[in-house]
This record gives C-alpha cells, structure tokens and sequence, in this order.
C-alpha cells in the first residue's frame, strides 16, 4: 500500500526571497536630489553670516566714531606730510604746462595753492587706509557670498582710481592745456594765476579718476541683481549719450577734444565692466 499523499502538498508554493528592484530612473531621481540637497545646503552656508555678533545702536554708533577718528587722524598725517615735500608736487603738476608763465596775482596767492595741492595729494595718499577702515566697519554684517567680491571690488577701485590719475595727467590735461595754448597763441600772452591752474588740473584729474569708478558700479548692480550683463550691452547707445554728457559735465574745460577723451575712456570702461559682469554670470 503506498502512503496517501498530503493534500497540502498541492496547496504549496514556493517563495523565493529576491532583492527589490530598483529602476535607473529611480536611481537617478535619488542622485540627483541628494546633489541638489547638497548644493542647496552649500548655497545656505554662502548666505551664512560668520562674524555675526549682535550690537546695540550706540555701539555702532562708537564702532563708527572710532573708524571715522582713524581716518581723520590718516588724512590729516597725510597733508602734513605732502605739505612738507609740496614744491617738488607742485612743479610735478606744472611740467604739462610747458611754455606757460605763472604768476601770483594777489599776496599769498601761492600758500593757498600749496595748502590746497597738500590737502589733495594727503587724502590721495591715505585714501587706501579709509578705505580699509570703511571696510572693516561693514565687514561684520557680510555674508561669506558677498565677501568673495569685498576684495575684487577694493583692489580694482583703487587701481581704477589710480588709472584714472594717471590717464588724466599723461592725455587729459596736456590735450587740454595744449587746446588753450594754441587757441590764443597769436593774440594773448600765455600768463595764467597759478591758483586757476591748479583748480583746472586738480578738479580735471579727479573728476577723471571718478569717472574710473564706472565698472565698480556695474559689478555691484550686476552682483545684487539690478541690473544683468545682457541689459548692459543692449544699452550701448544711452551709453554714448550718457558718456558725451559725463564728459561734459565733469571736464571743466569746453574743449572737444578733452570731452573726447574722457568720454571714449567711459565707453570704454563701460563695455570692460559689462564684460566683466558676463564672466561671474550675471
């Protein structure tokens, strides 16, 4: 006799334990949003405020005292410094006046032409050092994103400024004087105050040297978002405008040539800093 079989051996299956199945789209979903929970994270830590400490009012208001009386104490050793060595400044910044007389037309004329080129070249020769004093008042309420542009800005406006100094005295002024000079050589004697000079040739280099300043102010409006680099560029021609106006405003003189040069370094300069606002993709 052969043993029944087991009625429950038909009602048997077989399990076999497998591995869930993943699909690569969902594998790729999972990547891709733990990177972009990555980057989210790293862009939150940009926004982060490292030196963040809280202050009351009144100490902002001592904090800003203190960088103000710094600065103050820098201008005022640099003017007496440049008031010390200010002939060699002087003749330094009548060599683009070749063939020019200067005289002093009222006593005491020539001290207060000394006193005036001193206290410019002083708050040029420690503008640098109030510069590092704003900086560090507003460092504390940075974020680590905006303190990677602190220092580009601050060495290219100081360079820039520099440039503008330098352009102007080397092409702006001698354009000028040579425009003034030859302008009335065969009627008038060339004999001008030497305060009306300087006046000419100090406001002429630093409205120059501000003019500079022009890609500064497009790298900050591209940085906060103002204003993007496409917007710039498809602006060029408000520009030539804007630039023939600059040229005419801050040049005290009414020559063309002058308001040329001026204005074509602005168009110039305009185009750079666009170029530049392209590049930190903006």
């Amino acid at each position: 006799m052969t043993p029944p079989e087991d009625s429950n051996n038909n009602n048997l299956t077989s399990i076999s334990l497998k591995e869930p199945e993943i699909k690569p789209d969902k594998v790729e979903d999972i990547a891709s949003q733990g990177l972009g929970d990555r980057q989210n994270s790293q862009e939150d830590d940009q926004d982060i405020v490292p030196d963040e400490v809280e202050m009351s009012i009144f100490e902002h208001l001592e904090e800003l005292r203190v960088r103000i009386f710094h600065s103050l104490i820098a201008a005022v050793l640099g003017i007496i410094s440049c008031f010390i060595v200010v002939k060699p400044i002087v003749k330094f910044l009548e060599v683009p006046a070749q063939g020019v007389k200067f005289l002093q037309l009222a006593p005491g004329e020539y001290f207060f032409v000394t006193i005036k080129v001193a206290a410019y070249s002083g708050l040029l020769l420690t503008s640098p050092f109030m510069l590092y004093q704003i900086v560090k008042f507003v460092l504390p309420g940075l974020t680590i994103r905006e303190r990677k542009f602190l220092r580009p800005i601050f060495l290219g406006s100081t360079v820039l400024f520099g440039l503008g100094l330098v352009f102007a005295y080397l092409a702006i002024v001698p354009a000028a004087l040579k425009f003034f000079i030859g302008y009335g050589s065969e009627v008038v004697e060339q004999a001008w105050s030497i305060e009306k000079y300087f006046e000419f040739v100090l406001l002429l280099m630093f409205s120059t040297a501000l003019a500079f300043q022009v890609p500064i102010l497009q790298l900050l409006l591209g940085i906060v978002g103002i204003v993007t680099s496409q917007q710039m560029l498809s602006s060029w021609k408000y520009v030539l405008l804007g630039a023939v106006v600059l040229g005419a405003v801050l040049t005290p003189s009414t020559d063309p040539l002058t308001q040329s040069l001026l204005g074509g370094a602005v168009v110039a300069l305009y185009f750079a800093g666009s170029f530049v606002v392209k590049l930190i993709g903006k």
